[in-house]
């Protein structure tokens, strides 16, 4: 090794350490700034796909203080994780997302692909659902969306996670198909008293 190489080497290293300090001084103050949000910051993560440090950018965009945000919509929207509303004549030009806060949605998304990968869960069978229908990218939007909507609550209320379980949707499906049932045996008992009070005013 020459004396070029040793140079060239300390010129590396001098620029390793002041990158390790660089990052080292953010973290200080990333640190400092969400020390009085450690409560929030912890409940996010017990959100599927979401993590510590996902839940630290969360919480820094948007704030523990929900009430700026009048429903769950309203900050789904700001955050851009809804179709921009592109209609002419009655007809819908485009439906990509809006522009929105990029940290924020950017976030959001890895969070949703990693919980479409958490087995046995709400978020995941609801990306398998509609992944067959809509393709993956939309997908992969709407379980933000539902991510988002989990956290605004979760902040607004001071709830904690529950997860609706990967059997939800056929539960849901179940409990729908029955009150179609229950709702058509009804009809000929009320067409039948009807009729029945008919042929009484007859007579």
């Amino acid at each position: 090794m020459t004396k070029h190489h040793r140079f060239l080497l300390k010129l590396h290293l001098d620029q390793i350490n002041a990158f390790d300090a660089t990052i080292a001084a953010i973290d200080k103050e990333v640190d400092g700034n969400v020390e009085p949000f450690p409560v929030a910051i912890e409940m996010l993560s017990a959100i599927p796909g979401v993590g510590g440090l996902s839940a630290t950018v969360i919480v820094s965009e948007i704030g523990s203080d929900m009430s700026r945000f009048p429903t769950a919509g309203h900050l789904i929207s700001w955050a851009g994780l809804c179709p921009k509303n592109d209609e002419s004549a009655g007809k819908r030009r485009s439906t990509r997302m809006k522009k929105g806060a990029p940290w924020l949605k950017s976030t959001l998304i890895k969070c949703a692909w990693a919980a479409s990968r958490t087995k046995d869960s709400y978020l995941q069978t609801q990306y398998l659902r509609l992944r067959s229908r809509r393709g993956a990218k939309k997908a992969v939007c709407a379980v933000a969306a539902s991510i988002l909507t989990a956290a605004y609550h979760m902040l607004k209320n001071g709830t904690l996670y529950q997860d609706l379980g990967a059997n939800y949707f056929d539960n849901r499906s179940k409990s729908k198909q029955a009150l179609r049932l229950v709702s058509r045996l009804q009809k000929p008992r009320i067409r039948s008293a009807d009729h029945a009070r008919g042929s009484v005013s007859a007579m």
